[in-house]
């Protein structure tokens, strides 16, 4: 496999690396003293990426999107991790690819104003007692003669208060999923508590509460009972590029400021970047960092050629998690005491770290699902060259 980057792909990353630096994180520490992101700010930032063609990059050009493919969308993905996820969410837009759906008015109603930045998409599928487990929700849809009848609760949803629709996943029938796009607003229809976190300011991760809510026959996404795939399929993309991609961006940043902390701060008469256990820090973040960038970008050449890369992008999950967190950590201990201190983004950074290895699937999670596949299809099924 060849990584090189092509002259139009290195384009590509400075532009999108050259906005976050200045458009986004100059607003970091603001979202992280507030708490949120204020609304006219949300919007300009918006109005500013779409004028770059940044925003909706992973959806093809005939719906309007950036036409990017799974590699070069990896590649902006990894310049995200630069930044806060509030203001990624923002600026460059929450779209899944779950939306390709659509069909007929569902591309009017929902997908295309969604790619315009119109109106903002969160997917609704963790519940208090279905969490990894997305098989195990209890929210359930009735077909009616007029439609459906949507009851149940989710929490745990990515920026629900600011979004304008969900994708919410229900039973259908026995040992039958479907998915649904349901409007926020509709009768019967309550967003709750926004749930604080340890990490992830001005992000809300909201509960939603749907108390036998009406849905026209056209709310329902694709085929009946298909939408555990189609779930499955939709959060694939996302764990590649908001997990995997992101922590490796996020492991990149946080290195860049530990090499200059280490070149500039002096003990015992020298820079602590001379001393071999700083240095053994420095060099294990750059051996770790480098295999997750080529885990995920493998991981995505295989979606390009249209292959499965389902267990290879659970690998990438557990490995890029893992490593942010390793990263993170050896940031704070090269740092010392100011690492841990507020005055310096680097206890942000670590405590934002710690819910990669959690969300989108545990590692824990991952990890059996990549050895059920070893067990099931042998070693094999592991080789690049396959």
């Amino acid at each position: 496999m060849d990584f090189t980057l092509s002259s139009e792909q290195r384009m590509l990353i400075e532009t999108v690396r050259r906005f976050i630096r200045e458009e986004l994180q100059p607003l970091e520490e603001g979202v992280e003293a507030a708490g949120e992101l204020a609304r006219e700010t949300a919007l300009a930032i918006m109005a500013k990426s779409r004028a770059l063609g940044l925003y909706a990059m992973n959806i093809p050009a005939d719906f309007g999107g950036g036409g990017l493919n799974a590699v070069d969308t990896m590649l902006c993905e990894e310049q995200f991790g630069h930044t806060t996820d509030i203001l990624i969410r923002r600026a460059f837009g929450n779209v899944y690819e779950a939306l390709l759906a659509c069909k007929g008015a569902q591309i009017d109603r929902w997908l295309l104003p969604c790619v315009r930045g119109e109106r903002t998409c969160s997917i609704a599928i963790t519940e208090p007692g279905a969490g990894s487990d997305a098989q195990g929700i209890r929210t359930s849809a009735r077909k009616t003669g007029r439609g459906w009848v949507l009851s149940g609760a989710k929490h745990f949803i990515s920026d629900g208060q600011w979004s304008d629709f969900f994708l919410v996943s229900a039973r259908t029938g026995e040992g039958e999923i479907s998915l649904f796009v349901v409007d926020k607003g509709l009768p019967g229809f309550t967003v709750g508590k926004d749930q604080k976190m340890m990490g992830l300011r001005g992000t809300p991760h909201v509960e939603l509460f749907f108390d036998n809510v009406p849905l026209d026959p056209i709310a329902l996404l694709g085929e009946r009972g298909q939408g555990f795939k189609m779930a499955m399929g939709a959060l694939g993309r996302v764990r590649l590029g908001q997990v995997g991609a992101r922590a490796v961006g996020k492991a990149s940043h946080v290195l860049e400021l530990m090499t200059a902390y280490a070149g500039e701060r002096k003990q015992f008469g020298k820079s602590i970047g001379e001393f071999q256990m700083v240095q053994q820090m420095l060099a294990d973040s750059v051996i770790d960092i480098n295999a997750a960038r080529l885990m995920v970008l493998n991981a995505a050449s295989l979606i390009d050629a249209g292959q499965d890369a389902r267990d290879w992008i659970s690998m990438v999950k557990v490995h890029a998690a893992e490593v942010l967190g390793r990263v993170v950590d050896r940031g704070v201990q090269v740092f010392g005491g100011m690492g841990f201190c507020k005055e310096l983004p680097l206890e942000r950074y670590y405590r934002d770290a710690r819910v990669y290895r959690i969300f989108d699937g545990t590692s824990e999670i991952h990890r059996a699902v990549i050895a059920r596949s070893l067990l099931r299809r042998g070693a094999a099924l592991f080789d690049v060259d396959r």
